[in-house]
């Protein structure tokens, strides 16, 4: 394999995900390396363009192949790649291996999991036969009695798609807007996000639990961390038995009675990720230290002791033209 002098990053889909690209340049930091940060996106107006130190007006995924971008990354010596949003996890988890032949590591999982964790009936009765208390999830409604129901898109994530707390007639009426309608029943309880890292031995480094205090089209604006030990103990389970590799966030509810309900899992660093970051777990470091070789065994995840909040707002950033 070749060796390059630099080690750069390259985040995909950048879109507007600055949280993403401030938590990476401070693990590159860490890291100790000369390292850039390019930014990648087919949309050539997207506000993450300056907050990186390069930016490639990439092609969709659909009209590049793999060799075009493998030869991007030796030119421009990137060595690492960050996906950012759902629709590409399959096709880098597809060309994984392929590019790290060239020394390319991507955060990833394998093809399966990928797959796995996009499709939600799938997800739910694979974890269903296992045991764990997945919320229950099919795509006849007859097959499902509550009082009221969930009605999203079986593929992908789609949450501002998503039909909250239906009656049986309004959620046949809702299913009619979608592609691949699922049903779910309706819990009443909290919302949590649990971000966690998987080491390249399958075992979980670090687990974060966030409360969702505020959500606003499906991501959180205002979050707290917070400690639940079996909970924690339950996701790591969870990622060890579906494959995860890298970083993942797995969303769960948990109802009056105190009872854990599992409703899905973004296999990614997900959109307020960055908190988890900020109380140590160092997810994109720990990636950047498993593509080098080291044990990150030697580099323990340590907790915040204190809890964070996190408050997400616009801000305006000035440029002298």
């Amino acid at each position: 394999m070749a060796v390059y002098q630099e080690s750069n990053i390259l985040v995909t889909s950048v879109s507007k995900k600055i949280p993403l690209i401030r938590s990476l340049r401070k693990a590159s930091l860490m890291f100790g390396n000369k390292v850039k940060i390019f930014g990648a996106d087919s949309n050539n107006n997207c506000i993450g363009k300056y907050f990186v130190d390069e930016f490639w007006n990439m092609p969709l995924l659909d009209q590049m192949n793999i060799e075009y971008l493998i030869d991007y990354c030796k030119n421009h010596g990137i060595s690492y790649i960050v996906p950012s949003r759902d629709g590409e996890l399959l096709y880098f988890s597809k060309f994984k291996s392929k590019l790290k032949h060239h020394n390319i590591h991507v955060m990833v999982s394998d093809y399966d999991t990928i797959k796995t964790c996009l499709d939600k009936l799938t997800f739910s009765e694979r974890l269903y036969a296992n045991g764990f208390p997945v919320v229950m999830t099919v795509e006849d409604i007859g097959c499902l009695e509550s009082d009221y129901y969930v009605v999203k898109e079986r593929f992908g994530a789609g949450s501002r798609s998503i039909g909250l707390k239906l009656s049986r007639k309004e959620s046949i009426e809702h299913a009619e807007q979608l592609k691949n309608p699922i049903y779910q029943p309706f819990i009443f309880g909290k919302e949590y996000s649990v971000d966690l890292y998987v080491d390249k031995t399958s075992k979980t480094k670090g687990i974060v639990v966030r409360e969702r205090e505020l959500v606003v089209n499906g991501e959180s604006q205002i979050t707290v961390t917070l400690r639940n030990d079996k909970l924690e103990k339950l996701c790591g389970k969870l990622a060890e038995s579906i494959g995860i590799c890298g970083h993942a966030v797995l969303q769960v509810l948990i109802d009056d009675y105190g009872m854990f309900h599992i409703v899905e899992c973004n296999s990614r660093f997900g959109g307020a990720s960055s908190l988890s970051f900020e109380v140590g777990l160092h997810s994109f470091y720990w990636f950047l230290l498993e593509s080098v070789g080291k044990n990150i065994n030697d580099y323990p995840f340590i907790r915040s002791k204190r809890e964070k909040r996190q408050v997400r707002y616009a801000e305006d950033m000035f440029i002298s033209e």
